[in-house]
């Protein structure tokens, strides 16, 4: 007895142990506190709070309290102090001390209220019975495609992402408008946001490739000819009808002429002999059937066989070049410039040596004074893994050690992530600023990409205050390994607004955490979420074979039932979106009865750790 007393005193001091450091470290943030706003005080306290006992490993306990029958505090993220006290005052009965009641920052029931006022403020109100929101991406289609936005909407959309890094205003207006409509044909609400790019690091352009055009016929199973390739002939700037497969730009006069039944002959860039057949005269241009496959360049010549015709040749007119991408394999060398320079492949002798090493540029020189020699450094999502070998002043010089065993190919416009490098990314950028004029006018949540430090959220809420917008909510998207080590004091700053929330933006985390450690880092950031009860979107590949494939495998229907413990979940739009919609719908209305956010083992967090 003696010895359970022992244990059960113990027990108590480190609870009360607990309890006292979660106020020290509210007491430590006091300044940072002054600046929250009011609607989230309550939460930003329980937030330290909850920090303040992540920075113990809680395992021992927990597995003590649980056979005492007693709250193993696996639920405690959004009302520690709550639980800390119902642990100690049941301690208390068993040893016969006094329990004491001190003020708390949340209660039990404040946990659930706060989230989901913080939720319908930031997100709208829940429209269906499903409690998690869904966010669908657009894409350039739905700017023209309105019957689509219609369905989508009745489908179950809660929310549309417009994303400022593709597309223009005026296709972004467009996109709105289709909104707006569907709205007011619905009666559903359908909240907006678009995202800044941000400080996204690139390759930069790559040098144009020659201007020639490819146009294949049509194939079955064993390669004859199933149609034929349509090709639209026609003056520049004349619309091709939709059901064309290319576009070959001639001289008017010359056009006018053409008539159905007419043959046109040429030889492509490779000598052989081919044809058009015109099938179809339009007011603008003519429709031809092309029956091999063809390679044809700016300035060809396209002879008319017929007797009628005034002019019988015609040259093609300027096609637009094309990307030869960068193809890459282990070992191979790459440079990365600091300057704008067009990036090109290796090149080789007549003996298969390298004469001059394939070269790209980045979107972001200030890099090159932040990295170090022997980092890690990753392209297009992960999909080519290098390591730098030399930091010079104007390059950077790449082995790679990560590529298809055939080769993977770079093209310009591809992300590149540096997960070992502590980066001092710009807050806002020029396009960033002259962008968010427009969301202010028209977005009712605005998303900042590729955050990292304090500095960026205070940038952009600074900004806001310009425009006369300061109550414009925001919300973070934690999509690299630094915003990740600063979630906390991100969670801080971006609470000093509101509302406010966080977008787990898995893909770009997945490749700069490691994709081992995704599951591990967004449950941790779901974790804090919690506490702070702060809305979260769970984003990035959700149902994605579904979406564009039309048939979801087994682990995305687990990962979207996993998904139901975020506050929305984000789509990406694809020819199958309505089913995926419609599914995702029908999953998280059923996990929600069995589960709400849930239950977790209480290691120590290396992110807890703290400092003003």
């Amino acid at each position: 007895m003696q010895q359970d007393t022992e244990k059960l005193n113990a027990l108590e001091l480190q609870i009360d142990t607990f309890f006292e450091e979660a106020l020290a470290l509210e007491k430590k943030f006091a300044p940072t506190l002054k600046e929250i706003d009011p609607r989230f005080s309550k939460s930003a306290r329980n937030l330290l709070h909850y920090l303040a006992l992540r920075h113990h490993d809680v395992r021992n306990l927990q597995d003590e309290l649980a056979q005492l029958g007693l709250s193993s505090l696996g639920r405690a993220e959004g009302h520690v102090l709550a639980s800390l006290q119902a642990v100690r005052n049941h301690l208390c009965f068993l040893i016969g001390c006094e329990p004491q009641l001190r003020p708390l920052a949340v209660s039990y029931f404040e946990n659930r209220e706060l989230l989901a006022t913080h939720t319908s403020a930031l997100l709208g109100p829940v429209q269906n019975k499903r409690n998690t929101r869904i966010m669908v991406t657009f894409s350039t289609d739905l700017a023209t495609d309105y019957d689509l936005v219609l369905r989508m909407l009745k489908a179950g959309m809660d929310c549309a992402r417009i994303n400022c890094a593709h597309d223009s205003p005026e296709t972004w207006l467009a996109m709105i408008r289709n909104i707006k409509q569907a709205e007011k044909e619905t009666g559903l609400s359908c909240k907006i946001l678009i995202d800044l790019m941000g400080p996204k690091l690139r390759t930069g352009p790559l040098a144009p490739g020659p201007e020639v055009l490819v146009i294949h016929p049509i194939q079955n199973e064993v390669g004859q000819i199933a149609s034929p390739a349509k090709v639209w002939l026609a003056p520049v700037g004349a619309p091709a009808p939709k059901t064309t497969d290319a576009a070959l730009p001639v001289d008017a006069a010359w056009i006018n002429q053409l008539q159905e039944g007419d043959i046109i002959r040429f030889r492509d860039t490779r000598g052989r002999k081919r044809k058009l057949s015109v099938v179809q005269k339009e007011a603008n241009g003519v429709i031809a059937h092309l029956l091999k496959t063809s390679y044809i360049t700016s300035g060809l010549k396209l002879i008319l066989k017929t007797h009628s015709a005034a002019d019988h040749t015609t040259t093609v007119g300027k096609l637009p070049a094309i990307e030869v991408p960068i193809l890459l394999k282990k070992d191979d060398l790459l440079i990365l410039h600091r300057e704008a320079i067009p990036g090109k492949p290796a090149k080789f002798d007549a003996n298969g040596h390298i004469v001059e090493s394939a070269h790209i540029s980045c979107t972001l020189p200030a890099i090159f004074d932040q990295v170090k020699t022997g980092q890690p450094i990753l392209f297009d999502d992960g999909t080519i893994e290098g390591e730098i070998q030399d930091v010079r002043e104007d390059a950077l010089l790449i082995k790679i050690t990560f590529a298809k065993d055939s080769g993977s190919k770079l093209r310009a416009d591809k992300g590149i992530n540096l997960p070992d490098s502590k980066l001092r990314l710009p807050g806002l950028t020029e396009k960033d600023k002259q962008d968010l004029k427009f969301i202010v006018k028209h977005a009712d949540i605005v998303n900042l990409s590729f955050v990292n430090d304090v500095k960026m959220v205070e940038d952009l809420q600074a900004e806001l205050k310009k425009l006369s917008t300061p109550d414009l909510p925001i919300m973070l998207k934690i999509e690299t390994k630094e915003g990740f080590r600063n979630l906390p004091h991100l969670l801080l700053a971006v609470m000093k607004s509101y509302p406010a929330g966080i977008m787990i933006a898995r893909g770009d985390l997945a490749v700069e955490c490691g994709w081992q450690r995704l599951a591990e880092v967004q449950e941790e950031i779901l974790w804090l979420c919690e506490a702070a009860h702060m809305p979260v979107v769970w984003a990035t590949q959700v149902l994605e074979t579904l979406a564009k494939k039309g048939r979801p495998s087994r682990a995305e229907i687990t990962d979207a039932a996993m998904s139901q413990r975020a506050d929305c979940v984000m789509l990406n739009k694809g020819p199958h979106i309505i089913q995926a919609i419609n599914m995702l719908d029908d999953i998280v209305n059923r996990m929600q009865a069995h589960q709400n956010k849930k239950t977790s083992m209480l290691r120590s967090l290396h992110i807890s750790d703290m400092e003003p």
